[in-house]
């Protein structure tokens, strides 16, 4: 086992026997990654600092329940497993604070969208997508961020925002449409200035 699974084992079992100096180290190491994650959800900082906040609250209640006994890769693992409670807790406080579920489109012309496949949006780089994705609405935010960020397809992203596929489909397309629309606006302002 490396030094630093040791160490991240060490800090792990000091959290879950509430040593505050544990905490607060496993705080200061994930808590950037976190901040990352919370603000590609929300386009507002302090929003993004309380639902990281808000999941290390989580982090710690469940700790416990983190399976150490998987030596190998102890870092990934943690922060997979944390990931997923970022995420949960995003997607948990846009459904509560921005009507998240009740601003899908539920027009059945929306079933026959399809995904559109690779486009340059898909070309940009990951700091100009991230960007413009927090000009989205929290609805074309979350389902962009779950299936181009996070990998989800669009059954995992139906079933974990209780909508249908095509809705999934449907803002995703709608997420590009608007993301191409941010982005052209951005280049064109940047090439007007430039040229001035």
């Amino acid at each position: 086992m490396s030094e630093n699974a040791v160490n991240i084992l060490a800090l792990v079992n000091g959290c879950c026997n509430n040593d505050r100096s544990s905490q607060a180290s496993l705080y200061q190491w994930l808590q950037g990654y976190a901040m990352k994650i919370c603000y590609r959800y929300t386009s507002k900082l302090q929003e993004a600092e309380e639902l990281t906040n808000e999941s290390f609250v989580k982090l710690f209640k469940n700790l416990h329940s983190f399976d150490t006994s998987r030596q190998l890769n102890t870092e990934a693992l943690l922060k997979a497993w944390f990931k997923r409670i970022i995420i949960n807790t995003c997607i948990d406080h846009l459904r509560k604070h921005h009507s998240l579920a009740g601003a899908h489109l539920h027009n059945p012309d929306d079933e026959q969208i399809a995904d559109t496949g690779q486009t340059a949006i898909d070309k940009l780089s990951y700091e100009e997508i991230i960007e413009s994705i927090k000009e989205l609405t929290p609805v074309y935010r979350t389902v962009f961020n779950l299936f181009a960020v996070e990998g989800m397809t669009h059954e995992e992203i139906a079933e974990r925002l209780q909508i249908s596929v095509g809705a999934s489909k449907s803002n995703l397309s709608k997420a590009r449409h608007n993301l191409r629309k941010i982005i052209s606006q951005k280049t064109q302002y940047n090439t007007y200035v430039h040229a001035r």
